[in-house]
């Protein structure tokens, strides 16, 4: 192969990285209007600051510390190297020309793993809505960030001992999703749930969104974005093999999708007597979510049964999760968490290299860091300053007490 050739196929290879990482990063944007749709009008604006925060802080902290711990070699298959500022190169061409079989360049590479740590992030952003300090929201985010995350992402895509067992994710069922979920959980366990969610003998009430299509055209920008998500995890584009394999990708990415939002639309009539929209809406995550630890595998058919599975499972799951009165607004817990560990466990079922004890071995492993450290944390710093606004605060509405701003002003002060 001629050093030319090589060279058009690292450019190629690294733009396809960088464009799918663009896409991951709009899926901040779709996180972001979901969350705002299904929060009430008077916490709007600190959701949108919330999000954007959280998304510049995980960049930062990824650079400065966490892609040199998930990427860093390790100490051994359980101890990560602890390096300091990213110190990635892109002095690869002449590399190629000498018989290198790098094929993208390293800072693309970072570009395209720090969106995915903003992702988990933004889980649990959702699930700790209406209620949770912001300052200490964010505190949580650097450390999250910053180490959680790297360490468990080391132990499986850097090479740590979850790779060595044979745990297979493709672009991250358990590794983001389910690790989000994960600590989601624990910060919502440690915080309460939101004043009103629950009557004095456990009944449930509903605390309506504020903004249906908002929170509609969230999903359609996470659905667009998990096209970079998952077909970006295929890593090359420029040869006939590669090329076939991110269309399967893609296409099953979209199949697992409209599965998931017709299976989940379907279970909530039956239950509920009502097409119910913020069901379908997660059960499309739900079947994203699911199909994200194996998508290059299965069948047209076979993905959208896989997401047809996942959009059941999160009903159910959030029908249980208020019934043991763990309040999760966005039903975030639900749609990444229970369909992260089914897509994972989904994973042996069509590819025939795969087994379950990998799995779930890495399931457990994942959980048990994610929401034991998590726990710890959230324990930590809500004995030091705090995790939750007041009573008379929450009644009243973040937008006005952490930001000062509300989003909708001309309604609550019409003229």
């Amino acid at each position: 192969m001629s050093a030319e050739f090589n060279e058009l196929a690292y450019a190629l290879d690294t733009f396809y990285f960088l464009i799918s990482g663009a896409l991951v990063m709009w899926m901040a944007a779709g996180f972001t209007m979901l969350e705002s749709g299904l929060v009430r009008s008077k916490n709007t604006t600190e959701i949108l600051t919330k999000n954007v925060s959280l998304y510049a802080i995980a960049c930062i902290m990824y650079m400065l510390i966490g892609y040199n711990i998930m990427y860093g070699g390790g100490i051994s298959s359980v101890i990560p190297s602890i390096g300091g500022i990213l110190g990635a190169s892109d002095n690869v061409p002449a590399d190629i020309a000498a018989g290198s079989d790098a094929y993208y360049s390293n800072i693309s590479d970072f570009f395209f793993q720090v969106v995915f740590v903003a992702t988990a992030m933004s889980i649990v952003s959702g699930a700790v809505a209406e209620r949770m300090k912001l300052w200490t929201f964010l505190l949580f985010t650097v450390i999250v960030t910053g180490l959680v995350y790297p360490i468990q992402g080391f132990w499986s895509w850097g090479g740590g001992f979850l790779a060595e067992v044979g745990y297979s994710d493709y672009a991250g069922s358990g590794i983001v999703h389910m690790f989000g979920a994960a600590a989601a959980l624990a910060a919502v366990m440690v915080l309460g749930p939101r004043k009103g969610k629950f009557g004095p003998n456990g009944e449930v009430k509903p605390i309506p969104g504020a903004n249906m299509p908002l929170a509609t055209l969230g999903v359609f920008i996470l659905w667009f974005g998990w096209f970079g998500f998952n077909g970006g995890s295929e890593l090359k584009l420029s040869d006939a093999g590669s090329a076939n394999a991110v269309a399967l990708v893609f296409a099953n990415t979209n199949l697992a999708a409209a599965g998931g939002v017709v299976a989940a639309l379907v279970t909530a009539r039956l239950m509920f007597g009502k097409a119910d929209l913020t069901m379908a809406l997660n059960g499309g995550i739900a079947g994203l979510v699911s199909i994200t630890a194996g998508p290059n595998v299965p069948s047209l058919l076979g993905a959208t049964l896989i997401g047809v599975v996942g959009g059941v499972l999160v009903v159910f799951s959030i029908v249980g999760l208020d019934k043991l009165k763990l309040d999760d607004p966005v039903g975030a817990i639900s749609a990444h968490g229970t369909a992260g560990i089914w897509g994972v466990l989904a994973v042996p079922l069509w590819n025939e290299g795969a087994s379950f004890g990998p799995q779930i071995i890495g399931l457990v492993t994942i959980f048990v860091w994610t929401f034991g450290v998590s726990y710890i944390l959230m324990t930590i710093l809500k004995a030091v300053i705090g995790l939750r606004v007041s009573e008379e605060d929450e009644e009243t509405g973040l937008d006005i007490v952490e930001c000062g701003v509300e989003a909708y002003p001309e309604f609550s002060n019409p003229r």
